[in-house]
């Protein structure tokens, strides 16, 4: 654009008239971009006098959708139809994905629906509508949720396509509905890849594993989506090991992993503590830099999980452009490992590099310094919260501060924190407020802790054991079984730990 915009500013004053030439110029801007140019060299056309036409305004009109410029999109659709090119096709095509990506531009739910009817309004006029108008607007009342309206164009379809028929059923699947995704999916005559794909992710978002699988298995053809589609949630539903079988027949299958099959493996084998596994996925994806951050933070918490901090550090380090969430894990990793230390320092040092923390930020950090003593500076980032950073301070906050006082001793002033926070505590804050009691040995106030959280009637067998044990620890045997024995009268029974032993899977070729 560059070279044509010189070429442009060269031509003598008899071809600067000419429209055609000026049309041309804003097609280019319009194609190539910088997109305010496509504006701003129509208002100087309008401004010479010189007469848009239907070579014209379809490329300003896609220049304003492109940059989200409502008022001046709906100032140019005006202009042309003062100047009788509302009805041209190529005109009629632009200002219709004008109001629809005007929706997409939207926050308001009200204003994006209007948006889309807008859309409607110019469909109906149209003399001629191709195909791919309609699957447009059935896609703009999906985005908004008016599955009722998108049926009725799907419907009043006189001819339909693949897309068609996969948008309306995309529709269903966003909301649950498996009956009419089903009813369409079975009367299409020619289904594609993305047509089963949505039906394995519309069962499996739904919890019905089985159904998913059946789709997958029954598919003629699949692609990485649909495997990925699969393992995910076979891992999201807690079924890691069924999710890295999947991984390994995948592979044996000769489909190319991408990012997001590693990070579902990776979260698999998370969940399973299963480190080798992971080692094995980690030098599958040699070049995991290349695939971004959410690759390189699933290694990061995969590592951490699995016991082995320090790689997960080395692996923290590696990774380029680091984000919030990767910090996030990297706090909460080092702080369970017994690195508070070293968990502060990484959260100085995100904000040092320029990323502003958010609440999960401050939960790891608050976290870390619970885990690990640290009650000054506890208190530090607590305060900063709302005074330097404008964030909210939520439950959990509360809970990790509670927590940090009660386990240094500190209980009168966890206490005071409870009483004067701006939320019912729950039964985490009570359970830590009665641990620091224990610490302390403070029968009285732990007795009033038991009282507060017997009023959530709360299910939870943590008080019913701190509370018996408590009077254990003084020699009060008689109430230390007097708790117990309310434990059973309530029907509450105290978890047995448990362990998870992984099973050899065969990694095949590399493994």
């Amino acid at each position: 654009m560059e070279y044509a915009k010189l070429v442009f500013s060269h031509l003598g004053s008899n071809h600067v008239t000419n429209t055609t030439l000026w049309s041309a110029m804003i097609r280019g801007y319009a194609y190539n971009g910088p997109f305010d140019n496509c504006v701003s060299m129509y208002q100087e056309m309008c401004q010479r006098g010189l007469k848009a036409n239907n070579f014209t305004y379809p490329y300003v009109i896609d220049g304003c959708s492109v940059l989200g410029w409502g008022q001046t999109g709906k100032a140019v659709q005006c202009q042309a139809v003062k100047a009788g090119f509302e009805r041209a096709f190529s005109v009629a095509c632009s200002v219709f994905r004008f109001y629809l990506k005007m929706a997409d531009f939207c926050e308001v739910l009200f204003i994006k629906s209007k948006c889309v009817n807008d859309a409607r309004k110019l469909l109906d006029e149209m003399s001629f509508k191709e195909v791919e108008l309609w699957n447009r607007l059935i896609y703009g009342y999906v985005s908004v949720g008016d599955l009722k309206c998108a049926r009725q164009v799907f419907d009043e379809m006189s001819e339909r396509d693949i897309v068609s028929w996969n948008s309306m059923i995309s529709g269903y699947a966003r909301v649950g509905d498996v009956a009419n995704a089903r009813g369409l999916f079975e009367r299409m005559s020619d289904k594609n890849v993305v047509s089963w794909t949505l039906m394995i992710g519309l069962h499996a978002d739904l919890g019905d594993l089985r159904a998913a699988r059946t789709f997958f298995e029954d598919m003629p053809e699949r692609n990485v989506v649909s495997w990925n589609c699969l393992i995910s949630s076979y891992t999201q539903n807690g079924e890691s090991e069924e999710a890295l079988n999947l991984f390994v027949r995948m592979r044996m299958e000769g489909v190319d992993a991408d990012g997001f099959t590693f990070v579902s493996a990776l979260s698999a084998c998370s969940l399973l503590g299963d480190l080798e596994f992971g080692k094995w996925i980690h030098y599958l994806v040699k070049d995991w830099p290349k695939l971004g951050v959410i690759v390189g933070t699933a290694l990061v918490e995969m590592y951490a999980k699995c016991g082995d901090v320090n790689r997960a550090f080395t692996t923290f380090l590696k990774i380029q452009n680091k984000d919030v969430f990767c910090y996030n894990v990297m706090i909460k990793s080092l702080a369970i490992h017994g690195m508070t230390g070293d968990a502060i320092k990484i959260f100085y040092s995100m904000q040092k590099k320029g990323l502003k923390p958010n609440d999960k930020t401050f939960t790891a950090a608050l976290f870390a310094c619970s885990h690990g003593g640290l009650v000054e500076e506890g208190r530090k980032i607590f305060s900063s919260m709302e005074k330097q950073f404008g964030s909210g301070l939520k439950l959990e906050h509360y809970g990790c501060m509670v927590d940090l006082l009660s386990r240094n001793g500190q209980v009168d002033d966890a206490h005071i924190m409870v009483s004067k926070m701006p939320f019912q505590p729950d039964i985490a804050i009570w359970g830590a407020l009665l641990s620091g009691c224990r610490v302390i040995g403070d029968l009285k106030l732990a007795e009033h802790v038991v009282e507060k959280a017997r009023d959530l009637k709360a299910s939870e067998s943590v008080i019913y054991v701190l509370h018996s044990n408590l009077h254990a620890s003084v020699g009060q045997w008689k109430e230390a079984l007097g708790a117990r024995d309310k434990m059973e009268e309530k029907s509450i029974c105290k978890r047995t730990g448990w362990s998870a032993i992984v099973p050899e899977i065969n990694l095949g070729a590399g493994g």
